[in-house]
């Protein structure tokens, strides 16, 4: 102790000394702990460290400090932080941005429901619901009228009417014809050999005077009735494959015949110019499973495995709209009577309708339990049949978008079912399937 006292004042003046103090004390009361214990001299003996380097010390550790401070990084932000930043910042001119509305015209906001188109949904629904409720809406009731047992010796795959007429093709190279006028729909007429492996699709024009059938083995026949009789009138020669030619579908006239093709093609024949092939409609490659033609002849839709669904303008050549909604395949399109709606159903066991004009989903019919095979629309468009692998038929009301009717008499798939030709004010329709037999039903008439 004595020596320190006796070194201090030569090692460190004393103008020097009050200095360093000062500005040591003045340091430590504004640093952290953690730093005041830094700038605590290493030694108690002044001689250990030189005057000069302990008044440069605390700024060092300061800065080093500060640095540390400045690399510690931040508080991670949460992904839903980051999305709200992204909305209120850049994100903010898609919400904002503006469009009209494809189905009314209206101006709305991108990437949101049209409110306008919403709330008219809304009114017709809270309409139909009040209707319902006054007038007492009830199920219709169809009864089995008739059945033709073993009508076929193989699953029956396709059924087509005419005024007049049905007419059914299976596996077998046979296709028959029953009058719809008798109440025993007895049988008038027999193509035999018409397709030698059989028939898997089969259509005929909406007045009833052409038909036209596909076969297994590929070949594309079309037929022309005459005073109640059918003969063959010519066959489409493409250089078809087995299996290559699908489903096919009439215009109303009996003048245009299309097809789809196991690449996704689309192929339109002329039947008066000798069965020249006027358009090919290109797809995604995907096999077409179904396909029709509109009444009044301007569009065409088909349906395809990979479940795209397209609409094609018949006056222009080019794709009118490809609808979104069915992710599984489509075995069956139907375009409404007044050309307004379009019909499609298949693996995904619900039937979508479309409008037609818009390409929009209007509507989800939801009640059966297994693939659906076929589709028909009522002469009205009031009502739209299904048959389905499960062997049930459903009748839908589409004003109420509702199923007003079930039949399920067989367990075995319905390949194919077809609304009668109206008598009087019953409607009526046929089925065929794996069963090999034909039903007809007829509404129940009120007492």
């Amino acid at each position: 102790m004595a020596l320190r006292q006796l070194l201090s004042p030569l090692l460190f003046p004393a103008a020097t000394l009050s200095t360093s103090t000062a500005s040591s004390s003045i340091r430590l009361r504004t640093s952290p702990l953690f730093l005041q214990q830094l700038i605590q001299p290493l030694l108690y003996t002044p001689i250990a460290i030189p005057a000069a380097i302990r008044i440069g010390v605390p700024s060092i550790l300061a800065e080093i400090w500060e640095s540390i401070l400045r690399a510690v990084p931040k508080k991670k932000t949460s992904h839903r932080k980051k999305r709200q930043r992204f909305l209120a910042g850049k994100g903010l001119k898609d919400v904002t941005a503006l469009n009209k509305c494809s189905a009314c015209g209206n101006v709305k906001k991108a990437h949101v429901l049209c409110p306008f188109c919403v709330n008219d949904i809304r009114k017709l629904w809270n309409r139909g619901s009040h209707n319902n409720s006054q007038s007492g809406f009830q199920s219709k009731q169809y009864l089995t009228t008739h059945t033709i047992d073993h009508a076929h010796p193989t699953d029956i795959y396709a059924l087509a009417t005419t005024p007049t007429q049905i007419l059914s093709a299976s596996g077998s190279s046979s296709i028959l014809v029953h009058s719809t006028n008798d109440p025993e729909f007895p049988l008038s007429q027999t193509l035999e050999k018409a397709h030698k492996l059989g028939v898997h699709h089969l259509t005929t024009s909406r007045n009833g005077k052409v038909a036209a059938s596909v076969g297994f083995g590929g070949e594309l026949k079309i037929w022309s009735e005459e005073d109640g009789k059918w003969s063959q009138s010519r066959e489409i020669v493409d250089s078809n494959k087995p299996g290559e030619i699908w489903a096919i579908a009439l215009s109303a006239d009996g003048q245009y015949l299309a097809a789809t093709s196991s690449d996704g093609r689309i192929n339109v024949w002329d039947n008066l110019a000798d069965g020249a092939k006027i358009r090919e409609f290109e797809t995604k490659g995907s096999f077409g499973m179904s396909i029709d033609i509109s009444v009044d002849g301007r569009f065409t839709a088909s349906g395809h495995e990979n479940g795209g669904i397209y609409i094609f303008n018949n006056d222009t050549g080019r794709l009118f709209h490809s609808l979104p909604g069915l992710v599984r395949s489509v075995r069956a399109v139907a375009f409404s009577p007044g050309g307004k709606l379009l019909a499609a159903a298949g693996e995904s066991k619900v039937i979508a309708l479309y409008d037609v004009s818009s390409g929009e989903q209007v509507a989800i019919l939801t009640g059966h339990g297994a693939w659906i095979f076929s589709l028909d629309w009522s002469d009205t468009g009031e009502y739209l049949l299904s048959g389905a692998f499960d062997g049930k038929a459903k009748v839908w009301s589409i004003d109420h978008r509702t199923c007003v009717a079930t039949h399920a008499e067989t367990e075995k798939t319905l390949w194919s079912v077809n609304w009668l030709p109206k008598t009087g004010r019953n409607e009526g329709f046929a089925t065929g399937g794996s069963n090999r037999s034909i039903s007809f039903y007829r509404e129940a008439t009120g007492g």
